[in-house]
């Protein structure tokens, strides 16, 4: 849930209110594929409960992540604009906000400071994402790993409960819809 902390720690409130009035609550059964490697993915999804297997189905299915609730799915595509790399499948019934690709993409060009701050959030969430693979490969850092990665400073944590009371904000109204 981290990841959407750090993308919700900078938007502000009338952003969460765009998003909720922009995005569609969709409940996804178990094993429907929500984005499939090599097709254009129309949406930016959060999602709001259950889970979902991230795999690459060109290498035997190859499992590369387990998404849960508090998570972004598909906004590596939506940043550089290519076609997703791997499968994103419901391992259970889940629940995403799901956010038009088009009216994101509207909304950025006509949105200076939303855009800024969208793009902040989801630099955050890819550069947590990297240290978190550079870690978990072990690159120069020897055997003590907690030494060098560092945690947040105390404004950033700051930032990260207010982010935490959006976030279930969002989620009593995605919920309700």
């Amino acid at each position: 849930m981290k990841k959407i902390l750090l993308f919700f720690s900078e938007l502000n409130n009338s952003d969460l209110d765009w998003l909720v009035q922009k995005g569609k609550k969709e409940t996804i059964t178990p094993e429907r594929v929500l984005i499939r490697e090599g097709q254009i993915s129309d949406a930016l999804y959060i999602v709001v409960n259950g889970s979902f297997s991230v795999a690459i189905e060109s290498q035997d299915h190859k499992e590369l992540a387990i998404i849960s609730a508090g998570e972004i799915l598909g906004e590596v595509s939506f940043i550089d604009t290519r076609l997703p790399l791997a499968t994103v499948r419901a391992i259970e019934q889940s629940v995403v906000l799901s956010i038009p690709r088009i009216q994101l993409l509207n909304k950025l060009q006509q949105d200076v400071s939303f855009s800024s701050r969208f793009y902040r959030a989801i630099c955050l969430c890819l550069s947590d994402r990297l240290r978190g693979t550079v870690i978990r490969l072990g690159y120069g850092l020897g055997d003590n790993l907690e030494s060098h990665i560092g945690g947040f400073d105390k404004s950033m944590l700051g930032h990260l409960e207010l982010a935490e009371a959006k976030f279930n904000w969002l989620l009593n109204n995605v919920r309700g819809a």
